[in-house]
Parts: C-alpha cells; sequence; structure tokens
C-alpha cells in the first residue's frame, strides 16, 4: 500500500506527511547524538583530569567562527522558503545558495581544523577525549554534508519542481529545512561542550 503525498494538514496529525516523517527522523537523530552526548558526559566524569595531559588543545576562535557560520546558514535557510511562501523564486535562489556557500565555509574551517591536529600526530588513537572528539564531530560533518547533498539538488535540478507543483516543492524546503536547524543545533550542544566547558 503506498502513501499518498499530501500538500494539506492531516486532521490527525496537524502535519502534512513528509513533515510527519522528518519529525520521527529527527527524534532517531537525537537518540543517537543523546547517545553521543552521554558517552561523553560519562568519560569525562569517570576521568581524573580532563582533557588529559598532553592532548590537542582546540582550537576556540575557529569553532566560534564556525557556530556564526552555521547559526547563519540557518537563518538563510529560513529565508529561502519564506521567498518561497512569497512566490519569490529568484529570493529562493540567491537564499539556499548562501545557505550552501556558508555550510562550505564550514567545513573548510574543520579541514583546515583536523588537519592540524593530524598533522601533529592527534588522531583518534591518542586519547580518549580526541576519540569522542572526532567521533562527535566527524558524524556532526557526516550530517552537514549529506545536508548539503540535499540543498543542493532543490537548490539545482529539483528546483523544476516549482513551475510544476510550487506548494509541493515549498514542503520539501520546509523538510530540508527542518532537518538542516537540527544539524545547527546539534553543533550549539557540541561547541561548548567540546571546546568551552
Amino acid at each position: 500500500m503506498q502513501i499518498p503525498y499530501n500538500e494539506e494538514l492531516r486532521p490527525d496529525t496537524g502535519l502534512y506527511n513528509a513533515k510527519l516523517g522528518i519529525w520521527i527522523f529527527l527524534a532517531s537523530e537525537i537518540m543517537l547524538f543523546g547517545g553521543l552526548f552521554s558517552a561523553y558526559i560519562m568519560l569525562r566524569v569517570g576521568a581524573p583530569v580532563w582533557p588529559p595531559l598532553g592532548t590537542a588543545q582546540l582550537n576556540i576562535p575557529m569553532a566560534t567562527f564556525n557556530t556564526v557560520v552555521l547559526i547563519t546558514s540557518s537563518v538563510t535557510m529560513v529565508m529561502a522558503w519564506a521567498s518561497l511562501k512569497m512566490n519569490n523564486f529568484g529570493k529562493f535562489k540567491m537564499y539556499m545558495g548562501l545557505t550552501l556557500l556558508f555550510s562550505a565555509m564550514f567545513l573548510v574551517v574543520k579541514y583546515f581544523e583536523y588537519s592540524a591536529k593530524l598533522s601533529h600526530g592527534f588522531t583518534p588513537a591518542h586519547d580518549t577525549f580526541l576519540a569522542i572528539y572526532y567521533t562527535m564531530t566527524g558524524l556532526h560533518v557526516i550530517h552537514i554534508i549529506a545536508g548539503m547533498i540535499v540543498n543542493g539538488y532543490l537548490w539545482m535540478p529539483g528546483s523544476k519542481m516549482w513551475k510544476s507543483n510550487p506548494e509541493r516543492f515549498t514542503n520539501r524546503i520546509e523538510v530540508a529545512g527542518l532537518y538542516w536547524h537540527f544539524v545547527d543545533l546539534v553543533w550549539i550542544f557540541l561547541f561548548p561542550s567540546l571546546y568551552l566547558l
């Protein structure tokens, strides 16, 4: 049995199917990252010294810059969706392009941050702190890349749907936006937990 796509809100859930689906998916993602944050807390509480002596120092200015970049990308994602709600496809293209640009900036900064550590021998095998650091931030990077693939598709070839079915396309942007905001929210928890505390 195939569940039909609906643009209208369902009376039983108050959502359309795709929006309900993304919320269920995000709940599973919260459990994934929740498990990692729990492991981080247990490792940190159980360690006599945290981070271990002789481990890499995290680059707080780079991470702060990346935080600003991701928060800005969330704003441009909302503006892309709002532009479609106002029937302004040109502004959607601009804001979605900016979202992708900020995403790429985040990855470039992360590349330099990882490279600096790895070039000095600070690999995940170095100590428990770096193992959990690379696991949590690496998984986050994978989520950024996945979001960029979806947003890139919706920005270029997928945007053809705007001409044939604008409401459905707008809903797709909203669903992609919910995922993107989740990815940004994860970073907002990662940044203070790993870099500042």
